[in-house]
């Protein structure tokens, strides 16, 4: 089993990388018009270059590279070519996200480009191959519904990361802490010998991690570029590509005594460390059926924007978001490491802070609560809520 610190070490190098390029990409973009204007949908009050996706992808190729360096970890190369499928398939969806920034693609056109990434995993062997239900027993997908369940799953998850960058921040800080956790979960399960030492979704959860981490000091409020449709779709593909093949391959044998959450746990790890966007998405399709809008139809209902009118700030509104993202993951990662029962209660102690905190903020700070921070006092704060298309 490759060492902690080795993915240690190809993270430190795919945030370095990414904040290095993040600067010339920020120049780069401002010198071709690569730039999110302002419109009546977009609530920035100047133009932002949108070149963060490309210094995170060039991050993320950099990371490989660094990661193929490494003998540890060179089995996850060699014994299959799952990594080129989630190199491949992040360019195909990255390249669909900045399409989609310059020329603002239709609906179906992005939906083919997410089914085209989806496809390249499924030939490439990234995919599930079974799961166990609690209860129910294991499921074991057979070959004619193991395309289909590898479309809807990038296709989700990237629309959830995709609708939730919606403030500045708060895509990049929520990747960040959900890939962190499925990172530590997954070297968790090789710990075990629940998933095989050459499984590639530690690695790419790891350098999902390290990106975002990179590009957040940039991105942060206010921001100084967005990661764009590019940034968004690729890191939604990361996220898909290594929930599947951590969750979606748990062993068919009976595990040992008191491993029986790990077990049970994987078919639920999105839903937790993901469970911000996910739930954020699920609420606007439902949203957007009931009123027979299309499911890419912008609108200011997101859960960052309910944040916002119930008088939290951008900052607050995003610390707030990364905050249940933190805790949603601890749900999964305290039972790897403490099996009383009473590791959750520092868990239960935390959402009730972080849900008082959300719902009964004193809020409407200066009558309309959109005053974030005593720096802003005297002056206007940035506006750096970017609603873009299919938000």
């Amino acid at each position: 089993m490759p060492d902690l610190g080795w993915y240690a070490l190809v993270m430190v190098v795919a945030a370095g990388a990414t904040a290095a390029l993040t600067v010339p990409a920020r120049r780069i973009s401002v010198r071709v018009g690569y730039v999110a204007t302002p419109d009546e949908r977009k609530m920035h009050t100047k133009p932002i270059p949108y070149g963060g996706g490309a210094a995170m992808f060039v991050g993320f190729l950099v990371a490989v590279l660094a990661a193929a360096a490494i003998p540890a970890l060179r089995p996850i190369f060699s014994d299959s070519p799952e990594l080129m499928g989630v190199v491949l398939a992040a360019g195909a969806m990255f390249a669909v996200g900045l399409i989609d920034d310059v020329r603002d693609m239709s609906a179906p056109a992005k939906m083919a480009g997410q089914v085209l990434s989806a496809s390249i995993l499924y030939f490439m062997g990234v995919t599930m191959y079974e799961f166990k239900v609690p209860l129910a027993g294991f499921f074991v997908l057979t070959p004619g519904i193991i395309p289909l369940i590898t479309a809807a799953w990038v296709i989700a998850l990237t629309n959830a990361i995709n609708l939730i960058d919606g403030l500045d921040g708060l895509a990049a800080g929520v990747v960040a802490i959900g890939g962190g956790a499925l990172a530590i979960y997954g070297v968790r399960l090789m710990g075990l010998g629940l998933i095989p030492s050459d499984n590639v979704g530690p690695l790419i959860a790891f350098i999902a991690c390290g990106i975002c981490l990179g590009f957040l000091p940039f991105n942060f409020n206010p921001a100084r570029i967005f990661m764009g449709d590019a940034g968004a779709h690729f890191l939604g593909l990361l996220m898909a590509a290594s929930t599947m093949v951590i969750g979606g391959r748990v062993p068919t044998t009976t595990p040992t005594t008191g491993v029986t959450y790990f077990f049970f746990a994987p078919l639920f790890i999105p839903f937790f460390i993901l469970g911000v966007p996910i739930v954020d998405m699920a609420f606007a399709f439902i949203r957007r059926t009931a009123r027979g809008t299309g499911f890419h139809t912008p609108d200011k209902e997101h859960i960052h924007h309910r944040l916002l009118r119930l008088g939290h700030g951008p900052r607050r509104s995003v610390l707030i978001l990364w905050a249940w993202t933190a805790i949603l993951s601890g749900f999964v990662l305290f039972p790897l490491f403490i099996h009383q029962v009473n590791a959750f209660i520092p868990l239960g102690a935390a959402v009730l802070g972080a849900g008082l905190y959300t719902l009964f903020h004193p809020g409407l700070r200066k009558g309309n609560g959109d005053d974030d921070d005593e720096e802003f006092e005297g002056r206007s704060p940035p506006l750096p809520i970017r609603s873009g298309p299919g938000r």
